[in-house]
């Protein structure tokens, strides 16, 4: 049982949600209904679902932006008040151990949003005897709206213009006439925002969210509806198709690595895997009518090659994807291999993601 528990649980629950856990917290894994009608939501409309399942953590005071910039690969200097940043959070040995994002709210005050790894412990350990303070906040809930109508459902009920606010930025602003703080972040390959709100707010805010929503074509979104959106947008998952036996250069986020710096956690072993890669982070096409199966094997010749970290069946597309391990051998696009699962045998073809809107122009339009 989960011990962690948002204050929507009750309110997602009386939506008819089947939850399971994540991250030590029940989460909606489905909906009643087509969840295809979820993935067209968020790629047509606006969906939107609770995120508090991510661990948010203060981090604040004249060092809390060096213990940051020692966690994270990128460099926490240029980070400016009301912007926010994707981090690899690294092992010492260069391999990953979680991700998520960081966001400067005001001078010395951080939060870090990250995902099933031991980042507070990092931050904790590295804070004793520096003047910074590392505070997990269960109180602080996350409530996310992603799709092409979520930043006229937004523009809708606040005071600001919904539409000036940038990609990976924050603003405070009134939302149903409280202040709350709207982020253009989020993890679906759309348009899309993140809203900080208390837990003591947080039912009221959903609510309203749902009624004004409705003009907006807004549904609520499960694990399993934002599965599909996932992998035709290629957003990779901690734990999925990151673990801790891949390095950043194994995933493609090699742009998330600065090179300036002097130093952070697992800096030196990073750069001394680089050009080693195992595997690579690829797509699949499968020649199959279906999803095929977590981990079945990708072969050559009968020689594996890799292993499927992520399938999904999109409807939209009319086909069988999945995101994919591959060695660095097979890796081209356009490449033939074998899919071999427990029940599943097909043939598949190699693909770069993402699936749709390659260049992301969706999520980063103004």
């Amino acid at each position: 049982m989960a011990s962690r528990v948002s204050v929507l649980d009750g309110t997602i629950r009386a939506l008819g949600a089947e939850m399971g856990p994540w991250n030590d917290m029940d989460v909606a894994m489905a909906y009643p209904g087509d969840m295809n009608a979820e993935h067209d939501a968020v790629r047509e409309a606006v969906g939107m679902w609770d995120t508090s399942a991510l661990k948010k953590i203060w981090v604040r005071g004249p060092d809390a932006c060096a213990a940051l910039d020692y966690l994270v690969t990128r460099d926490m200097n240029k980070l400016y008040i009301g912007k926010s940043a994707y981090v690899p959070i690294l092992q010492d040995n260069g391999h990953f151990c979680d991700d998520g994002f960081i966001f400067h709210f005001e001078e010395d005050v951080y939060l870090a949003v990250t995902s099933i790894g031991p980042t507070l412990e990092y931050l904790q350990s590295w804070s004793k005897g520096r003047n910074v303070s590392v505070e997990l906040d269960e109180s602080l809930h996350m409530i996310t709206l992603q799709g092409p109508n979520s930043g006229a459902l937004l523009d809708s009920c606040t005071a600001m213009d919904m539409f000036s606010l940038r990609y990976c930025h924050q603003e405070k602003t009134e939302l149903f006439g409280t202040e709350r703080i709207i982020s253009r972040t989020g993890y679906s390959g759309e348009r899309g925002y993140e809203i900080f709100v208390p837990g003591e707010d947080a039912v009221e805010l959903w609510q309203r969210l749902m009624e004004q929503g409705k003009d907006y074509g807004l549904m609520p979104i499960s694990f399993s509806g934002l599965e599909m959106v996932h992998i035709e947008s290629g957003l990779m998952a901690y734990g999925a198709e990151a673990t801790e036996e891949n390095t950043p250069w194994e995933i493609d986020f090699g742009w998330a690595v600065s090179r300036t710096k002097k130093d952070f956690r697992g800096c030196k072993a990073l750069f001394a895997l680089e050009g080693k890669e195992k595997v690579k982070l690829r797509g699949i096409v499968a020649d199959h009518d279906a999803v095929v199966e977590h981990f079945a094997e990708l072969q050559i010749d009968g020689e594996k090659v890799g292993f499927v970290t992520t399938p999904a069946y999109s409807k939209r597309l009319g086909q069988s994807l999945a995101l994919v391990h591959v060695a660095p051998s097979a890796a081209e696009p356009g490449t033939r291999v074998d899919l071999v699962g427990p029940t599943i045998q097909c043939a598949a073809t190699v693909a770069s993601i993402p699936f749709v809107d390659p260049k992301r122009e969706r999520m980063h339009a103004m």
